[in-house]
């Protein structure tokens, strides 16, 4: 294994490269051993301030023209060149701040490159003006960007959350402030790094590391007009309220306990396999891994056999290590958080199962869970690891009553035999995006639509339609006296 030091986060502000606020007596640890990686670090109130000033004043319509969108689209795709040629860099740091095995992180960081570019043909496929048809009069709807957007990712997607989000906002012009999770600052740099060298318009793009207090400094400020977050609800909330203060425009995802119903006709190894792939993707660490599993009374026990058969033959070790199935916990904090929604469980009558072997190593490691024998009323917390809980359900009906007595919103799973008879089940799931017999992160077809139900969110992902949540509808026309009110 390669050396995991890795570079001191530093802001780039007002189109600079300047130096953050180190953090006394606090680093950035390795979750691989506990042992730190680079020091912690914030952006103080004069920095944050240039920043918005920069935004704001680098906000005008002149940049939506038709020259001005095409320079964005070609900027884009040389940026895409850019991070293709750092695939590796990416990758490593990657692993390094969420802990997801190498070999899975080089995967996600080989599809940045096509995510990026994706954004520059939906610039390019999204007129800036159409005619409407109004009685041979001259309406036009303009497309144009909201204005300074405060972007705000998580560390469990280290890289490529920034990217897509990013992206989308440069490309319908908005400048944007980015503000990574002070957990994974390295990875949304080397993002930002690739940006700035494709040769980004002026005031296009700034970055300031820290935590809640300098994300809620940025979001909070009248000069920003629209704001794009994904993390946990009690951010999400504190967002929400503050945004309120002047209606900002806000995507928001805040994930949640997403349920997996398991009807009685299902295969046993299919649902095996594909929660187990669920709660180990990404080291469980994804908005939309399973979390309450629901299965017909019949099934439990050979549910619960079958996970903890595979689960004690997962290769659980050090993040770098090209056969590591399972890495640790992303950070420290997280890890104590799942280990206290563990010892909740257990304290209201779970049994805990953890049968794989962890390393010798002083990191975050956590053997994959299972939770059994607890009612499924209070297992309500978003778990966010390779962590489920199971529970014995009646019915159907049962099954349906459970996951939407506190639904998550966000996704939900459904295995069984009958697909005619699962697809109607997981159709009256309340959550926005539903998987039959499989836990793939990507969207389950072109055209549809990651939806944020309830309190996993506000607005959604659809394909095709990244770039169009920077953007707000203006129509200029010809009036007329003689139309009717």
């Amino acid at each position: 294994m390669s050396n995991t030091q890795l570079p001191q986060p530093i802001n780039y502000i007002a189109d600079e490269w300047s130096e953050c606020r180190n953090i006394p007596d606090a680093w950035n640890l390795d979750p691989n051993t506990g042992q730190p990686v680079h020091r912690a670090v914030t952006t103080g109130p004069d920095d944050l301030e240039r920043a918005l000033h920069h935004a704001e004043r680098s906000y005008g319509f002149e940049r939506w023209d038709d020259a001005a969108s095409e320079e964005r689209a070609e900027v884009i795709e040389r940026a895409a060149d850019v991070v293709e040629a750092r695939i590796e860099d990416i990758a490593r740091t990657d692993a390094l701040t969420s802990g997801v095995p190498i070999a899975k992180a080089r995967m996600v960081a080989a599809f940045l490159p096509h995510r990026i570019r994706s954004a520059a043909t939906e610039l390019r496929a999204i007129p800036r003006r159409t005619a409407l048809d109004a009685g041979g009069r001259d309406v036009r709807l303009y497309k144009v960007p909201w204005g300074p957007a405060a972007i705000l990712t998580p560390w469990n997607g280290p890289s490529f959350i920034p990217a897509a989000k990013t992206v989308s906002a440069l490309a319908a012009g908005c400048p944007v402030i980015l503000k990574p999770s002070e957990h994974a600052p390295s990875s949304a740099q080397i993002i930002v790094e690739c940006f700035v060298k494709a040769g980004l318009p002026d005031g296009a793009l700034q970055l300031v590391h820290g935590a809640g207090g300098v994300g809620a400094a940025i979001t909070g400020d009248p000069r920003v007009k629209i704001v794009s977050f994904t993390g946990g609800p009690n951010a999400g909330r504190a967002i929400a309220r503050a945004a309120a203060e002047d209606f900002k425009v806000l995507q928001l995802e805040l994930g949640g306990n997403n349920p997996a119903l398991v009807l009685d006709d299902a295969d046993i190894d299919v649902a095996a396999d594909g929660i187990l792939d669920g709660m180990t993707k990404l080291n469980g660490q994804w908005c939309e891994g399973p979390g309450k599993v629901l299965a017909h009374k019949s099934l439990v026990e050979p549910l619960l056999d079958a996970l903890l058969d595979r689960i004690s033959r997962i290769d659980v070790g050090h993040s770098l290590d090209e056969n590591t199935q399972l890495g640790p916990i992303s950070n420290a904090p997280h890890f104590a958080t799942l280990q206290s929604r563990i010892a909740g469980l257990r304290a209201r009558g779970a049994t805990i199962h953890q049968p794989a072997q962890l390393p010798a190593l002083d990191g975050f490691f956590l053997s994959p869970t299972v939770a059994s024998g607890v009612d499924a009323s209070v297992a309500t917390a978003e778990l966010f690891g390779p962590l489920v809980s199971l529970h014995a359900v009646e019915s159907d009906e049962d099954a349906l009553r459970v996951a939407n007595a506190n639904p998550s919103g966000l996704d939900a799973y459904v295995f069984g035999g009958d697909l005619e008879r699962a697809v109607e089940v997981g159709s009256r799931v309340l959550s926005g995006e539903v998987r039959v017999n499989g836990a793939k992160i990507a969207d389950l077809g072109d055209g549809s639509a990651q939806s944020f139900w309830g309190a996993s969110g506000i607005g959604g992902h659809a394909p095709g339609e990244s770039v169009r949540v920077f953007c707000g509808d203006r129509v200029v026309g010809v009036d007329s006296p003689d139309l009717p009110l």
